[in-house]
């Protein structure tokens, strides 16, 4: 049964997370990530809506922050994962303060805990499901109105973030295996587009 509580604290550690998600090793550690622009485009929101949730502390980027004008900040995976569940929750027209408790919770789970969550809504606020039963349970009481499957939104980034260029945060150059991985991946796509 799906308690009253929205979110039950289920934390476990992210040391090493990021890299459970990239097993071609294309971004491998937590000090590869992508600057605000692509963040955007991966995540499907704008740059004003990413300046506005980094500035408010929403949803701030766990690799680099910006120390000044002109100094980008560096979003992680899981960082573009959560920019994706809040423009969806407030797609469905959740409010901005329980988008925020939401996101509290979002940050302190590894991402593979985050794709075993599925948020319903009934507009208002936001549960956690972990499990069929839970999503029944929740259905059946009549309060889930709209669900987001968080692996959903995951496997829509993993499919698209080849196609944008990453960066290491302490300035190192990536490897020739990431920088070529993502030029081939991008060659095929162009050449799939033009063979289409």
């Amino acid at each position: 049964m799906v308690s009253d509580q929205p979110f039950r604290d289920q934390s476990s550690g992210t040391e090493g997370e990021q890299g459970e998600l990239f097993p071609d090793e294309s971004v491998p550690d937590e000090l590869v990530g992508f600057r605000g622009p692509a963040a955007c485009q991966i995540a499907g929101i704008t740059y004003r809506q990413l300046d506005y949730w980094a500035r408010t502390k929403l949803v701030m980027p766990s690799i680099r922050t910006a120390v000044g004008s002109g100094s980008p900040r560096l979003y992680s995976f899981k960082d573009v994962l959560v920019l994706k569940v809040v423009k969806r929750l407030l797609d469905t027209g959740v409010s901005l303060q329980n988008i925020r408790t939401a996101v509290e919770h979002l940050r302190n789970r590894g991402v593979s805990d985050l794709a075993k969550l599925t948020l319903f809504s009934d507009g208002t606020t936001v549960y956690e499901c972990t499990s069929p039963e839970e999503v029944v349970d929740l259905l059946q009481g009549g309060q889930g109105v709209f669900g987001i499957a968080v692996s959903g939104a995951m496997r829509e980034i993993s499919a698209t973030v080849h196609e944008f260029p990453a960066e290491r945060a302490d300035g190192a150059e990536l490897t020739e295996h990431h920088s070529a991985h993502a030029h081939d991946e991008l060659a095929s796509r162009r050449r799939a587009r033009e063979v289409g």
